[in-house]
């Protein structure tokens, strides 16, 4: 467990960015067109990370206030420097104790966070305590299972080669509850109305397997995590066998697909 939190521990907003940021911002945009609020509104981005889904919040509508919180510094710090104007209000804080006045938000978001948190359900509660009666509590998560290409080619390679060690950081294992329902179930479970789950899919194209497998090398997250822990001959190994597995085109690029579950509810 102690190792499964190390690595869960983002901190570098750079090497994020490379590894799963350039797919999260498309899954931003589509989730929130799904969500299709008004401008005006005052927004909430909880465990908002390198500041993603604020600084789309912000492009997509003209919000009244955009608050972005963080347990890692340095996501904040990455996400204050990349953010417009409009979007710069990012603070350190714990998402299952949000340091926020109750009601003072429209719409409360968080984006491929939750299941990263210790205790989700308070982190929801916590979400529903922000809005004020008639706002929206909305989140997404990959679907590790099933729907994530990139990593399921990831950790079925690992599993091939080294079964026994890879287990305990294997995301396709540690996140059964990124499913529909569970998702509903959280929701409703938190007090919410009009609770409703969608799928939110998206390519991702890898110019090279260079490009595929260079994030992996950044040792922060479960992936990379796992990765910086292996001997050169058994990374080597690893390298070898996930290159063998996936689909390359002519070209050399690698075409795959990541899908997100969607959630969203009402405070009554």
């Amino acid at each position: 467990m102690a190792e499964q939190q190390r690595f869960d521990v983002w901190a570098s907003g750079a090497a994020y960015e490379r590894y799963m940021g350039r797919w999260s911002r498309v899954v931003a945009r589509e989730f929130l067109a799904w969500l299709g609020r008004a401008d005006g509104l005052r927004w909430l981005d909880v465990g908002c990370g390198t500041g993603v889904l604020a600084v789309e919040v912000a492009k997509r509508y003209r919000p009244r206030d955009v608050v972005g919180c963080d347990r890692s510094e340095g996501f904040v710090s990455a996400a204050r420097a990349m953010a417009p104007p409009t979007a710069r209000h990012f603070v350190v804080a714990d998402a299952l104790a949000l340091p926020l006045r109750t009601g003072a938000f429209d719409v409360a978001v968080s984006g491929l966070a939750l299941n990263f948190l210790p205790e989700p359900p308070i982190a929801v509660r916590e979400l529903a305590r922000a809005v004020r009666p008639g706002g929206l509590v909305a989140a997404y998560v990959w679907d590790y299972g099933e729907g994530m290409g990139l990593l399921h080619h990831f950790w079925s390679a690992a599993t091939a080669t080294d079964p026994v060690a890879s287990a305990a950081l294997d995301e396709r294992r540690r996140f059964p509850d990124c499913r529909p329902e569970p998702l509903h179930t959280l929701w409703t479970d938190a007090g919410l109305a009009e609770v409703s789950v969608t799928p939110i899919e998206v390519p991702t194209v890898f110019a090279d397997f260079t490009d595929l497998w260079d994030p992996f090398l950044a040792g922060q997250g479960p992936a990379p995590g796992y990765v910086a822990s292996l001997t050169p001959p058994a990374r080597t190994r690893l390298r070898d066998t996930l290159h063998a597995s996936v689909p390359v085109a002519p070209d050399g690029s690698i075409r795959l697909t990541a899908r997100a579950w969607a959630v969203r509810g009402v405070r009554p």
